[in-house]
């Protein structure tokens, strides 16, 4: 069968700090290639759109990060985002894709910046999404709280997060259901396609989602500011800042001035999930740029 006939991508696992992690693979592994990286509690799958688009003209990956998706859970339940770091530099590194261009989203994003501001000669373009964390103030604020606050916090919620059992939906559409409360803009379409990738059938017939309960309760600790604004300083490629007007997020505009070129692109009417929300305008902003 010609590979444009395809109807999806092939799977595949890589290892990384003993760990067995998933992505997939869209083919055409002579063109330029492209690397997708989802958001927290998300997966591979929910670029299909995306990499349907541009297969023709990219060798598209779409990775699912440790605890998410097909990929294997962290055995101490630790995702500190160093260690996504790490296993984002393992891929490249070893499926050769440097010089690779990114797009990426929420937490995928915040890892992909700091990879490129780490190996800037390793990055073509990078494209994020809603990628620059919480707004600065909200970022300090969460910094100045004590440390042993922070530090019995994360004990706890990790305790009690140890004691819960992982929900178990009676039937896919209750599952499909909750993906739509989470968000509003979903068409049916894009809903049911999220979801069904995005559960795990249990062997009582119920539905569970993919990641690991753990990531629910955050990370206690996480580089200083300074240090992630000289990591994008140090990022030499072109940058697109993808913004949904309708986040929770702020205009990342103010935030320019930490990079050496960067433009902002924003997207009336969306929400966090931009490539979901305003999917054909950012189709088309995505390839203007990855040009």
């Amino acid at each position: 069968m010609p590979e444009q006939e395809l109807l999806g991508p092939t799977s595949h696992t890589f290892v990384s700090q003993r760990l067995k992690l998933h992505y997939v693979d869209w083919g055409n592994r002579d063109a330029p290639p492209l690397l997708l990286l989802h958001g927290g509690r998300d997966h591979c799958r929910s670029w299909d759109w995306t990499a349907q688009a541009l297969r023709k003209d990219w060798h598209v990956i779409a990775m699912d990060h440790r605890g998410h998706g097909d990929s294997a859970w962290s055995p101490d339940g630790g995702y500190q985002i160093t260690t996504y770091l790490y296993d984002v530099a393992q891929l490249i590194h070893q499926l050769e894709l440097k010089p690779v261009s990114i797009v990426s989203h929420s937490m995928g994003s915040i890892v992909s910046l700091r990879y490129a501001g780490l190996y800037p000669e390793n990055v073509r373009r990078l494209a994020t999404i809603e990628g620059l964390g919480f707004p600065p103030d909200a970022y300090s604020n969460r910094w100045m709280i004590p440390v042993h606050q922070r530090l019995t916090g994360w004990i706890e919620d990790r305790r009690a997060l140890a004691g819960k059992l992982h929900y178990r939906y009676p039937t896919l559409d209750a599952a499909l259901e909750r993906m739509r409360q989470e968000n509003t803009q979903l068409s049916e379409e894009q809903a049911r396609h999220l979801t069904i990738h995005a559960v795990s059938r249990n062997e009582d017939g119920t539905y569970s989602w993919k990641f690991d309960p753990y990531l629910r309760s955050g990370v206690p600790t996480d580089i200083a500011l300074a240090d992630m604004h000289a990591l994008w300083a140090s990022i030499a490629c072109p940058v697109l800042l993808c913004w949904g007007t309708e986040s929770w997020a702020l205009d990342p505009t103010p935030e320019l001035k930490h990079f050496q070129n960067a433009r902002v692109a924003a997207f009336q009417g969306a929400g966090h999930w931009v490539h979901h929300d305003k999917f054909d305008a950012f189709l088309s902003e995505i390839r203007d740029f990855l040009k």
